[in-house]
């Protein structure tokens, strides 16, 4: 990552590289390959509670984000996609949400700006708090997969906890991801009933799916599979190679979350309401998701 972050604040990004710069495919692909090594006992039982924490999370922290945009005097479709981004998935749920409301792309790009570079000191800096806390590792993954933005990042600070630590987390972020097409549904319908919305976007069933995350229904058919075709011998030599290609497949990811980060375009003045915003969403989203985290997943270490 700071390989990427060096080149990309310095000399730029060369164009001959631009097409393959895509964390998201990477880390898709890594993540369906990382359902080989969990089992989906596991997934059922910290998918239901992940999928309670992210109700309870993205409800309350949409609504805060929002609430706030208005109070900062944001304008209503930078509002809209700030929410869903820092309460649900970040990048994912900026794009998702720019293409419910037809919004401004200079507009997502500085979404999807702000999210890459807040979450690299957060995968440093949120490990090392929940050791300081002395949270589990059930606990810290649950906090960790609820906050912090990048499914990269997610990953990277798992891993810095340990393998039960970066199992939970990437199971509460799948969960998460699960409720991006429903809230991008409900966006596009309240943008649409609002006449802000171009009327070429109908709000239909269609577009729950086209917003659906599909690699979290690869993660759960890998874990399925894994979990049932294979004697446990035999799932966990299956399981080693894909490791090899994950652990791959994550390193390009993070070469190309640096490659993808430009400071410069960050910091100009007239987005300083727009960080504000973000900052001040995110320190909420940090402290509502650690005590639903330690409610729902603080019994697992008793």
């Amino acid at each position: 990552m700071a390989l990427g972050l060096l080149i990309r604040n310095t000399v730029g990004l060369p164009a001959w590289l631009s097409p393959a710069v895509r964390s998201e495919y990477y880390i898709k692909i890594g993540l369906v390959l990382l359902g080989t090594s969990v089992l989906f006992g596991e997934i059922l039982e910290a998918g239901f509670f992940g999928i309670l924490q992210g109700i309870v999370v993205v409800f309350s922290v949409w609504y805060f984000t929002f609430w706030l945009a208005r109070k900062m005097k944001v304008d209503e479709e930078m509002g809209v996609m700030l929410s869903s981004a820092v309460s649900i998935c970040g990048v994912s749920a900026a794009i998702a949400t720019c293409g419910a409301i037809k919004g401004d792309s200079k507009k997502l790009s500085f979404v999807v700006s702000i999210v890459l570079i807040v979450a690299i000191p957060m995968m440093y800096l949120m490990p090392y708090l929940a050791k300081l806390m002395g949270l589990s590792q059930e606990v810290a993954g649950a906090w960790l997969g609820g906050t912090i933005d990048t499914t990269g990042a997610v990953v990277a600070a798992g891993k810095f906890l340990g393998e039960t630590a970066e199992t939970y987390s990437v199971i509460i972020k799948s969960s998460q991801n699960v409720l991006l097409g429903v809230a991008a549904f409900i966006i596009s319908i309240y943008w649409s009933v609002r006449g802000t919305s171009n009327t070429e976007l109908k709000p239909t069933p269609r577009v729950l799916w086209d917003r659906f995350p599909k690699f979290v229904v690869g993660f759960m058919l890998a874990s399925l599979i894994f979990s049932t075709c294979f004697d446990m011998g035999q799932a966990k030599a299956l399981g080693s190679l894909a490791k090899g290609l994950r652990e791959v497949m994550f390193s390009v990811a993070f070469v190309c979350i640096g490659l993808e980060t430009d400071f410069r375009y960050i910091f100009k003045a007239e987005n300083r309401r727009y960080i504000a915003t973000f900052l001040i969403a995110q320190c909420f989203n940090i402290v509502v998701t650690l005590i639903v985290a330690w409610l729902l997943f603080g019994w697992l270490a008793v």
